[in-house]
């Protein structure tokens, strides 16, 4: 693959909780995850339930996988997908993973140890035969994981922190913020800077403007906050993000359709969905 191809891939877009009715399947139900390819090099963002698909898809392939994995931050629903994520237990395969929002000493590492403890899983984080290694970094880092790809990076208004990302590659910028909450007044202005002039933004959109007004504190926006932020930006696509778990399909196509009428040629994220800058 050349350099011309860049893409973002969405294997999970639902928030705070995975849902599995009939309701939801247009859309998806799985938490968040990212896939997106720079040319030959994999980078992956957040490891909801919706890795495990995206783990089954790159075991099918017959070269070994070698990946960046960034998390945005760690609660469960961002998180809770790594332990079935096959590639990770096949020796052949390399993963790096990096965090912005730790600030216990012992980093990202002993945050996923945590997590895989009995009693709340079964086997520890070293059952993982892949050659994995953890790098935590500030917010505001510019990262450098593979030539020509630079992964820019700022910090988001969410309990416990979060950090936003802005990839490079060929000359076009994909953007991955969630989940974060924009301010009483005016724009985010970290965010703003981030996403100046991007091709792609996928934003925090778990509510709309209607239903923020009793949610307020959350640490969540709505795809309205997201509309207006993209259009003082100057960003071209502005992707709705994070679907609240109660958001079915018939909600979801209203959305939609506002949005169109709002800021046209935007998106409602799905499972499946390839955008290209």
């Amino acid at each position: 693959m050349g350099v011309e191809e860049f893409y973002v891939r969405f294997w999970g877009v639902r928030g705070s909780i995975a849902v599995g009715s009939p309701e939801v399947m247009r859309y998806g139900g799985n938490t968040s995850a990212l896939e997106i390819r720079c040319g030959s090099h994999l980078l992956l963002f957040d490891a909801g339930t919706g890795i495990r698909a995206l783990g089954v898809a790159l075991q099918q392939a017959t070269a070994p996988v070698d990946a960046d994995l960034f998390f945005t931050h760690t609660h469960y629903d961002h998180v809770c997908g790594l332990p079935h994520f096959c590639p990770a237990f096949d020796p052949r395969n390399t993963f790096r993973i990096h965090a912005g929002h730790v600030t216990d000493a012992d980093g990202i590492k002993s945050v996923l140890k945590q997590m895989m403890c009995s009693p709340l899983f079964p086997v520890p984080l070293e059952i993982f035969q892949a050659n994995l290694s953890f790098h935590d970094f500030r917010q505001g880092e510019v990262l450098h994981p593979k030539p020509g790809i630079t992964v820019r990076t700022g910090p988001l208004s969410h309990p416990d922190l979060a950090t936003g990302y802005r990839v490079e590659y060929g000359g076009k910028s994909i953007c991955y913020l969630t989940d974060t909450e924009h301010p009483a007044e005016g724009l985010d202005q970290n965010i703003l800077e981030l996403i100046r002039g991007a091709d792609i933004v996928i934003y925090d959109s778990m509510y709309t403007d209607e239903e923020y007004a009793c949610r307020k504190g959350w640490g969540h926006s709505t795809w309205q906050a997201g509309a207006r932020l993209c259009d003082a930006a100057g960003v071209k696509t502005f992707v709705v993000f994070h679907h609240d778990p109660e958001h079915d399909d018939a909600f979801m196509d209203r959305v939609a359709a506002e949005l169109e009428v709002a800021r046209p040629g935007s998106v409602v994220a799905r499972e499946g969905l390839i955008l290209r800058p």
